[in-house]
């Protein structure tokens, strides 16, 4: 069995180089689409029956914020131009696909996000908490997933593989940009393209060191009590190198973070239960 690391390398090569797994190795069965309106990214993942990576492709974006759809009209655009541009690659339509939400959110926003999915012409299988979406790749049975995001940061505890319980806050990169703008004296789109600079992350962590200090404090609250050992960081936002070592001295805990943390969630959205799509055709998505 292939490790969650070597998985998400090779979806990521696949985006990289705009590249599909070969058709001969494509499990039988319907490919799976997971599409996620991520604050800074839209990522859409396309997974064989089996659930590995076939194919997927990325584009920044501003059209949600925090959970929340901003840019209706935009938001669809972005989605059906990634999902043209997937099918002409695969030579086939995609028909089904799920998304997802960060933990708490309003179920108003929640429906908005899935009529995302729906305009952009695909059917809507299952509306799935980030980090339980990361869960998935990640095989994570036991322990906390945090899925540190451009406008919130999730926490989902798990044991036995159950959701025990999930929470959100609005911290995540878009306020480790503000602190950047703030302290150069650049405009936010300045420091946004200075942070992403894997060049300057020497200078940059020190700087935004406070605010993934306060999100290992978020974690570390809602954790109190548990017995959680290990917390595994997704997202964006935790690229860093020094991001780990930071969490851990605020956790006290093992803090463990999978290659290609960006692409995580996206991934796990669309590892969704077949089982979930017929359930959707019965008696519609949820």
């Amino acid at each position: 069995m292939r490790s969650p690391d070597e998985i998400l390398h090779d979806f990521a090569e696949l985006i990289r180089q705009e590249a599909i797994l070969p058709r001969s190795e494509w499990a039988d069965g319907p490919l799976k689409v997971g599409v996620d309106l991520g604050t800074a990214n839209i990522v859409l993942s396309v997974v064989d029956a089996q659930n590995r990576p076939v194919t997927g492709a990325t584009h920044r974006s501003t059209v949600v914020r925090d959970g929340i759809v901003v840019d209706y009209v935009g938001a669809v655009q972005a989605v059906r131009s990634l999902k043209a541009e997937l099918e002409e690659r695969l030579g086939q339509s995609l028909l089904c696909a799920a998304t997802a939400i960060p933990p708490g959110i309003h179920p108003g926003n929640a429906k908005a996000i899935g009529n995302v999915v729906e305009a952009a012409d695909m059917e809507l299988v299952e509306i799935v908490d980030e980090p339980t979406a990361a869960s998935r790749v990640l095989m994570v049975s036991d322990g906390a997933v945090v899925d540190v995001g451009g406008g919130t940061t999730g926490i989902s505890i798990l044991k036995n593989g159950k959701v025990l319980g999930s929470f959100d806050e609005a911290t995540g990169g878009t306020h480790m940009t503000l602190v950047l703008a703030g302290a150069y004296g650049m405009s936010f789109e300045a420091a946004e393209e200075h942070k992403l600079n894997i060049a300057n992350e020497r200078d940059v962590f020190p700087v935004v060191r406070p605010v993934v200090e306060k999100m290992a404090s978020i974690v570390t609250k809602f954790l109190n009590g548990s017995d959680v050992e290990d917390i595994y960081v997704v997202g964006g936002a935790c690229t860093f190198s020094g991001f780990e070592k930071a969490f851990e001295k605020q956790t006290g805990r093992r803090v463990i973070k999978p290659a290609e943390p960006l692409l995580v969630t996206p991934l796990g959205i669309a590892m969704y239960d077949q089982r979930a799509l017929n359930g959707a055709r019965r008696g519609g998505a949820k």
